[in-house]
């Protein structure tokens, strides 16, 4: 199979998980890489005896004896929901998570006291909401920017070092948000940062490279490329940098390279605020989603029909993908309905794509305004393969009918052994 990089196209919750899963489970797979955000993120797997897990940090092939999990420098590390997720595993079985872990010392650490800070924030919005998820994603980012001192992996490793700089976000905390919600004391984060540490394999940047030497790895991305933080439809984004580039910087310092696939629904789906051009109220209503769902944090969980010109320009953002991974085939089977967007109805005129290129906030946030009175231009979705295919230019080579590995279906164009490639095969 050779190296993958796996990376939702949309807006998140398209199926990266269960793609991920099935890759695991039907190749041999040495670890799964998380490269972007962190406790945040929800990739659902349904195992085919039927236990359930929303996979946040530790990647989404652990249900697969034997396979790691190694979360790079990329990735912000939140040790208290690590350790109930580690908990959730044990009960379904898999005693075995936190000792197929490793952590890159020098990804950050998301603290009780980023989480509340970015929860006073989002509720000082009021009506102006982003659809954060609560988590302190953003803050433990924006707190980084500004502070050389912001907590990191390794320093779990130096107690005196790591309740300094826990100190500091503490101080920063109440200082910002006076009237913010409690947190935890300093000498208690401080304590249980330190077990984790004592419980999991905190390891230098040489470690992926050897990961990479030993066999096969699937990159895992989390939310997806229209919420990228740089080519997101601002404000309505999310601190990462949710495209191929992470993994291929990683990749490329170990002088190894993958192949890029990318994953979308036959219909589209958003969490929370921000621009939609294909919602659909029919949609949300009739369309099952036994796994995702009105949160307090993101809010209502949205859905529309496919959206051509979304997902091309995700493409162009992203770099391209050399594959596909299409999944909810089984809806797509049962709604004779759903629709394809192929172009935008604006005010000035019909639009086939958006223009990529990232070009600073102002910028997004511009287009952001511009997809307000944008209204879709529909056909009928027909055959949905051979609609992505068509308005994509990109092969569909695995398909999905169910939230399960065997609801995988390889569509006869085979991952390539050839580094960065996914091709057509004869």
């Amino acid at each position: 199979m050779g190296h993958v990089i796996v990376v939702d196209l949309g807006f998140g919750d398209a199926g990266k998980g269960t793609v991920v899963d099935h890759l695991c489970r039907t190749s041999p797979v040495t670890a799964v890489v998380r490269f972007n955000g962190g406790a945040q993120a929800a990739h659902n797997v349904v195992a085919g005896d039927g236990r359930h897990h929303t996979f946040a940090q530790f990647g989404s092939g652990t249900f697969t004896p034997g396979v790691r999990t190694h979360l790079s420098r990329f990735m912000l590390v939140d040790p208290l929901a690590l350790a109930a997720e580690a908990d959730h595993l044990r009960r379904l079985g898999v005693g075995d998570a936190l000792d197929r872990l490793t952590v890159d010392r020098d990804a950050l650490l998301t603290t009780p006291y980023h989480r509340a800070a970015n929860r006073a924030r989002e509720r000082a919005r009021g009506a102006a909401r982003h659809g954060s998820c609560g988590m302190g994603i953003g803050e433990t980012a924006s707190y980084a920017l500004a502070h050389d001192d912001a907590p990191r992996a390794g320093d779990c490793l130096s107690p005196a070092r790591l309740r300094r700089r826990l100190a500091a976000v503490h101080g920063w905390y109440r200082a910002s948000f006076p009237s913010g919600e409690d947190v935890p004391d300093v000498a208690a984060c401080a304590d249980a940062f330190i077990a984790f540490a004592e419980r999991v394999r905190i390891v230098g940047g040489g470690h992926l490279h050897g990961l990479l030497r030993s066999g096969d790895v699937v990159f895992e991305g989390a939310q997806g490329v229209l919420l990228d933080e740089r080519h997101g439809f601002h404000p309505y984004t999310t601190w990462s940098t949710t495209t191929f580039a992470n993994a291929e910087t990683l990749l490329d310092e170990a002088g190894a390279s993958a192949a890029r696939l990318g994953v979308l629904r036959t219909y589209a789906t958003r969490h929370g605020p921000g621009p939609f051009v294909t919602e659909d109220a029919a949609l949300i209503a009739a369309l099952p989603e036994p796994h995702n769902g009105t949160g307090p944090w993101q809010g209502a969980f949205r859905a529309g029909h496919l959206d051509a010109v979304a997902l091309r320009y995700a493409l162009e953002a992203a770099g391209g993908a050399d594959g596909l991974a299409v999944t909810h085939l089984d809806v797509a089977g049962a709604r004779p309905d759903l629709r394809v967007c192929h172009a935008y109805a604006t005010p000035d005129g019909r639009l086939d794509r958006l223009p990529a290129g990232g070009g600073g906030l102002d910028r997004q946030a511009a287009l952001t305004r511009r997809l307000a009175s944008a209204r879709p231009v529909y056909a009928p979705l027909g055959r949905p393969v051979a609609t992505i295919e068509d308005a994509l230019g990109v092969p569909v080579v695995l398909t999905s009918h169910g939230p399960s590995a065997a609801d995988k279906r390889p569509t006869g164009q085979p991952f390539s052994r050839n580094p960065g490639t996914l091709r057509r095969t004869a």
